[in-house]
This record gives structure tokens, sequence and C-alpha cells, in this order.
């Protein structure tokens, strides 16, 4: 059996494909009532979907952009009895789906981030350095490709998106080694992409030399952390008082987004030091974990891939969203419109 991102348990519809990282942990935190409705924002295999379906008689709302997860998920639909409603969008979009189809508030949602088992091990689908492809790693199917991107960017922003993105010490090196090798031939492949890129960089041995180049360029081209920061604010508009919100993270710059966002809706928005007189505003989320709940042992065993997984779960209030943008959560980083127009 294939564990990864998503990866349920013997639920509704059968026995399922993939268990999720920390599963049962996801479930007790969304606190799972009959009559409830609920969002699996990344709905992949439908781990989480099956678990929620399975745990009561519950509604689920299942979001994802990627077209063959949501056919992957048919089945599931015809033996959910009515109960589940699979949507191809993006699930920063979550409350606007959420109300067209009549629930203008939820009981629960649940946002499992970052790329799934499923796209990792499909070759065709490009995502993986061990696994010689198109070099595409699109999550859905619009927008340009990652081959598209090292074509166009500059040395300049390849080298900006791979240290920031990737946190990849060697970011310099492996941008301009990936400038000069395209001035020879297009880079087309995975094969080819990581080739170039373990020609500069060392690593552990368990670790392909090639990791944080290619973590990078899917997070840039799919705009996922954008994606994550504006999902958290449509969470924090479509949530009702005592709703649940979990959020699975796979990467730093991904749990130190959730942290911050639920950090600051979990305690009073200050007030000016110039107009003492005014309120303050009252926190929208109350902080369920204190800190990131991580697997055990034996998940991390059975599935590496969960090792980097961290849990973060609050509480909706009664309180009104704050104002906040959801793009104060961001890194600074150049459009990706910019990048392929050779404007930043």
């Amino acid at each position: 059996m294939m564990m990864g991102r998503d990866t349920g348990q013997g639920v509704a519809g059968g026995p399922a494909r993939h268990i999720p990282v920390l599963g049962p942990s996801t479930l007790a935190f969304l606190a799972v009532r009959d009559g409830g409705v609920y969002i699996d924002g990344t709905f992949g295999a439908g781990g989480h979907t099956r678990a929620i379906l399975s745990a009561a008689d519950a509604q689920v709302i299942g979001i994802d952009r990627d077209r063959a997860a949501i056919a992957n998920g048919f089945a599931l639909v015809e033996q959910s009895a009515g109960r589940l409603t699979l949507v191809e969008d993006r699930f920063a979009n979550l409350d606007e789906v959420a109300r067209t189809f009549g629930h203008d508030a939820v009981d629960g949602i649940v946002l499992d981030v970052g790329v799934s088992s499923m796209q990792l091990d499909e070759a065709a689908r490009g995502f993986s350095f061990r696994l010689d492809g198109p070099l595409d790693m699109r999550m859905g199917g619009e927008g340009p490709s990652v081959a598209d991107l090292i074509a166009a960017a500059s040395e300049r922003d390849l080298s900006v998106i791979i240290a920031t993105l990737g946190e990849e010490r060697r970011a310099r090196a492996v941008a301009r080694a990936i400038v000069i090798a395209r001035r020879a031939a297009p880079i087309r492949t995975t094969a080819a992409l990581a080739e170039i890129v373990a020609r500069v960089v060392r690593a552990p041995h368990d670790i392909h030399p090639a990791t944080r180049t290619f973590q990078a360029l899917r997070i840039f081209i799919n705009e996922e952390l954008a994606e994550l920061a504006q999902a958290l604010a449509a969470a924090e508009r479509v949530l009702k008082p005592g709703g649940r919100l979990v959020v699975i993270a796979f990467h730093s710059l991904e749990d130190r987004i959730v942290k911050t966002f639920l950090t600051a809706r979990g305690r009073p928005a200050g007030g000016s030091r110039h107009l003492p007189e005014t309120i303050a505003a009252a926190p929208s989320f109350r902080l369920i974990t204190k800190r990131p709940v991580t697997p055990d042992a034996a998940e991390t065993a059975a599935n590496p891939r969960a090792r980097s997984a961290k849990l973060r779960a609050a509480e909706r209030t009664a309180a009104p969203p704050l104002a906040a943008a959801p793009d104060a959560l961001l890194p600074r980083l150049p459009s990706l419109d910019d990048v392929m127009r050779g404007r930043s």
C-alpha cells in the first residue's frame, strides 16, 4: 500500500488506497458530528474525506485543482449516498465553493497541504526527480509548466526562487548551472534537471541533491503559498462559531504561514498606543494545538514521507473575521507573471 501526503483508513466507499498522514489526529481535532458540513480542501486520494464520512452522518465538499483527483473520486461520490460533493477548484476559493452549494457556514475544514503521493508517483506529472518524465509539476492543467519557467526566468529570479522556496544554500550555483545548460539545449525532463542540479549540490546520502530545487520550482509554479494564505482567510470567513480548522503542512514555509495566521487570529488585535481608546478586535480563533502535532515513530517508519508533517488546529470563535490581507503572510518574491514575461 502506497502512503504519502494524502495517504484514509478502511472507511466509507471500501478500502482506501492511501492512509492520510496524521489521520486519527485530524479526525479527532475536526470533532466530526452527525449533520455537520465539512470541507476537505485538498481531496487528493480522498483519505480524509473517507474518514469523515465514516465517522458521522455528515456531508463533505471535496475540493481539488487536480482533475485526475476529482475523476478518481467519482466512485466515492456514488458510494456516499449523496453526502459527498466533489469540485474541481483551488482551495483558496473554498468559501465561494461552499456558498455555491448552499452553505453559508460550515462545521470544519481540513487542509492537507503540498504535493500528494499520487502526483509524486506518476512520472508523467513531472513532480519527481526519481522518475523521468516531462518537466511539468502543474497541479492543475492551466498556466506555464516548470519547463516553461526555467526556459524564461532570469538567473537572478531562479536564484531567488530556489533560495527562498527551497531554502537551498547553493541556489546561485544551481541557477547558474540551469542557465548554462539551457543555452546548449532546452531542459524538458525531470531527469535532465535533476542531473544539472546534482552537479553543483551535495546532499546527505538519504536526500537527493535536487530535492530543494524541485520543491521550490513546484511551489512557485503552482503559487502554493499564496493559495494557502488565501485559503486560511477563506476558512476564517466560512467557519461557523465552534467550527474547526485543521491544517497539515510538510514544508517549513507552509507551517510558518499557518502558525503566523493562527497566532495572530488567536489573540486580541492590539490597539494603537496613540489611540488608547481604540477597542482591540476579539480573537477570531481559539488555538487547540499549542505546538504542532507530529507523526510518531511508528508512522514515520511506515511512511517516510510523513516525517516532516506538522498539524495545527484551531476553533472559530464568534468574532468577525479580521481584515488583514493574507499577502502579508508571504515571502517577498517576484510574481509568476512578471518572471514569465521577463519584467522582474
